[in-house]
């Protein structure tokens, strides 16, 4: 019976993805991005001998959990051929052609037939899902094929169907994984309870990955210059409901304070509008070059796309952005850095970073203005600076690792000539 509602629910998605289509970008994309799917992969998968590991993510977040994996395979088995599936736009239509990866495709709709010809004309070796990623049919045929099928940086919370008393056939789908690589000893437990031992607690991959672009970060000369010798708050993807805590904050031109303003959207009216919203001294990034008394500036707008995870090194604090609206942004890029991070209130529980760096005292949310300063002031006393400091730089390093725990079961499978 719940294989019938399974379907029934999945079928109804797909005619509403089929209706989104006719009025939404993304919808569009969604669907005309699966369109003669297999008659491609046919094609691509003809003449291929190498084998083939498959990772699959939701989007662009959880590509950026699988990324240090597909990095790792690449770099240690360069014959390996990298097939990479995403379920959403926002993750195909920005990686489809990311340069590690041989194969790019959105992952057909999970219906029995077409994850039949998908694992028939792919043949991975090994199938790793990214974090959330279970479905039905595609974890059924790949393991009547007898492929492992591993899930990496997986997190699970007790009101999750799976540890329900009516979700025995969700449980079933997880049964058909080979082993779990999960955040927490929480979600270790929550396995157990339901009688999966197959479990290492790895931690986030998303550290070894931010790590990486730490070790490999350029400096930014004008973002220097900027800064000169002043503390500096890099405010990093924010939408104008953080910049409503803000703006009064900055415009109040405390302690000679700089900021270093990465706004979500860098449309034009997204930055005249934050331009209007300044009554001190502003400059746009873009404009900066031709200035010689840039250190002159309080705030410097940061307008391209790509540059963050570089700013949060000029950073004495940070403000990461999205947590007043659909959810926080990536903290661990500041976190990196060993700084104090502030975020809105509203939606950040569901990221594991962000209460486990607020229990610790790394980290802050704020419901307003009169909030957000409370806890600047108190941050900003030496001695709970330095221990707040301490705090993220250390959260970093211990759960840092989760890569090679994952690879070295990847290499394990192979020197057991079970691939």
């Amino acid at each position: 019976m719940m294989i019938f509602f399974y379907n029934l629910v999945l079928w109804a998605l797909r005619w509403g993805a089929n209706l989104g289509a006719l009025l939404n970008t993304k919808a569009s994309q969604f669907v005309k991005g699966r369109r003669g799917i297999f008659k491609h992969l046919r094609k691509d998968f003809v003449n291929v001998q190498a084998p083939v590991i498959w990772i699959h993510c939701a989007s662009l977040g959880e590509f950026e959990q699988g990324r240090p994996i597909i990095e790792s395979i690449k770099k240690e088995s360069p014959h390996y051929k990298i097939l990479l599936t995403f379920f959403s736009p926002s993750g195909y239509e920005v990686r489809k052609n990311y340069a590690h990866a041989d194969f790019v495709y959105y992952l057909p709709w999970d219906t029995a037939k077409n994850a039949k010809r998908f694992v028939d004309i792919t043949n991975p070796a090994i199938a790793i899902f990214v974090k959330y990623e279970f479905w039905h049919h595609f974890a059924c045929a790949i393991r009547k094929n007898n492929i492992p099928l591993i899930s990496v940086s997986a997190i699970f919370r007790n009101d999750q169907l799976y540890f329900q008393w009516y979700g025995n056939f969700y449980r079933h789908i997880l049964k058909n994984f080979q082993h779990f690589f999960v955040q927490n000893h929480e979600s270790k437990k929550l396995l157990k309870s339901i009688g999966i031992d197959v479990v290492t607690v790895a931690g986030d991959t998303r550290f070894d990955r931010v790590m990486q672009v730490v070790d490999r970060a350029e400096e930014i000369p004008l973002a220097r210059k900027f800064k000169a010798e002043q503390k500096t708050f890099v405010v990093g993807s924010c939408w104008p409901e953080d910049l409503e805590v803000l703006t009064p904050f900055i415009n109040e031109q405390r302690q000679g304070i700089k900021f270093i303003l990465a706004p979500h959207e860098v449309t034009e009216s997204s930055l005249s509008s934050i331009e209007k919203s300044l009554m001190v001294k502003h400059i746009r990034f873009s404009r900066a070059d031709s200035f010689a008394d840039l250190e002159d500036y309080t705030v410097l707008i940061i307008d391209n796309i790509g540059m963050l995870s570089k700013l949060y090194r000029y950073g004495e604090f940070a403000f990461v952005g999205g947590a007043f609206g659909k959810g926080l942004h990536n903290i661990l890029e500041a976190a990196c850095y060993g700084i104090p991070i502030f975020f809105g209130n509203t939606n950040y529980e569901k990221f594991k970073e962000a209460t486990d760096l607020i229990n610790r005292g790394g980290a802050f949310d704020v419901s307003d203005y009169r909030d957000f300063i409370a806890k600047y002031e108190m941050i900003n006393i030496p001695e709970n600076f330095m221990l707040a400091c301490e705090v993220t730089r250390s959260y970093v390093e211990e759960n840092l690792g989760a890569t090679e725990k994952i690879m070295s079961y990847c290499r394990e499978l192979i020197s057991q000539k079970k691939i």
